[in-house]
């Protein structure tokens, strides 16, 4: 038993939604996110974005600076015994430090007077013009980077609840699988839609086994598979008919099924009009037969509604007649050690 379930436990997406599938051997990795250097940049996480943003400065300080020192040495500027109708390309410049503090103050637009260029060396200006474009460039480079960062509806994502374990219970006089979904922010989400995708292994007419195989799973809300908002805690639910890839499904035979049951919120932002997804998935031993989830509103005596959260994930045995055979000691101890963990 212990070798089966650590076989199920194997995911695709964990329960927070994330890809658990490693890539590897890609021969030009770097290259191709190299070519993609804009999603490559805002993927990237907040402490390498975060020395990206201070060394894309202190570098463009660094380098603009030894070019400005080598001019000035190349005009002579820090030869002894100048004569006095010298005139030096970055007056008031005689180290590296100071071609660096030059370059710094140009490029912040500090201007304290005391460095400045010339009008006798082309050179000079010319470099002066190009610190600025292509500074100017790589400042909103990166500062649209930690814009769209920070615009990505990824967190909000985070703010929508799945149940833990999924159900199989009677619903509008049917067998089906129900999962309960929830936003935790007062703000709506609006249009949303929860689709599934069943993952499993396949063997085709012709004989070729796929170790992953997807097939549509079509979730429902009352009459329809899209909600106008989601302001209150919901169980969309899914029909096991003839038509599902989960026909035949039975709490015995859920016992040996190897599949992932792939869940996904799509909904847009009322606050922004941005979309956001957010995804959980479901293995045999998080899918309990015949159980119902318990009621999560309840009404207040100052005429309110609230939803409780201490009963989201708490479920109870379905009082279907159907359902009463088949809560066997086996399945019984497997849903006692998932409610554990």
């Amino acid at each position: 038993m212990a070798i089966r379930k650590a076989q199920v436990q194997r995911r695709i997406v964990s329960k927070d939604g994330h890809n658990n599938v490693h890539i590897d051997n890609v021969e030009g990795m770097v290259k191709l996110y190299l070519h993609d250097i804009w999603t490559t940049v805002v993927d990237m996480k907040w402490r390498y974005k975060l020395t990206l943003f201070a060394s894309t400065f202190v570098m463009t300080w660094f380098i603009f600076g030894v070019i400005f020192y080598f001019i000035g040495m190349g005009n002579g500027d820090f030869e002894p015994g100048l004569k006095a109708n010298h005139t030096a390309c970055v007056v008031n410049v005689e180290t590296l430090t100071g071609a660096f503090l030059f370059s710094l103050e140009s490029q912040t637009t500090i201007g304290y007077g005391f460095r400045y260029i010339s009008e006798e060396c082309p050179l000079a200006i010319f470099t002066l013009v190009a610190q600025l474009v292509i500074t100017g460039l790589a400042e909103i480079f990166v500062t649209g980077a930690f814009l769209a960062k920070l615009a990505r509806p990824k967190k909000r994502a985070e703010t929508i609840k799945f149940s833990r374990s999924a159900v199989v219970c009677r619903h509008g006089g049917k067998l089906c699988l129900m999962v309960r979904v929830a936003n935790m922010r007062k703000s709506l989400l609006i249009q949303c839609q929860l689709t599934g995708k069943l993952l499993h292994s396949n063997v085709t007419e012709e004989g070729e086994k796929t170790q992953i195989h997807q097939s549509s799973v079509d979730f429902f809300m009352d009459s329809s598979g899209e909600c106008p908002f989601l302001i209150l805690p919901l169980a969309f639910y899914h029909v096991l008919d003839e038509h599902s890839p989960l026909a035949g499904l039975t709490a015995e035979t859920l016992l040996t099924r190897d599949f992932e049951l792939l869940v996904t919120l799509n909904a847009t932002m009322e606050s922004t009009a941005a979309t956001c997804q957010s995804r959980t998935s479901y293995v045999p031993q998080e899918v309990l037969w015949g159980y119902e989830f318990k009621p999560v509103l309840f009404s207040t005596t100052g005429g309110r509604y609230v939803a409780d959260f201490n009963f989201f994930e708490k479920v109870h045995p379905s009082n279907d007649v159907a359902f009463l055979g088949h809560n066997n000691a086996e399945k019984l101890k497997l849903e006692e050690d998932f409610k554990r963990e």
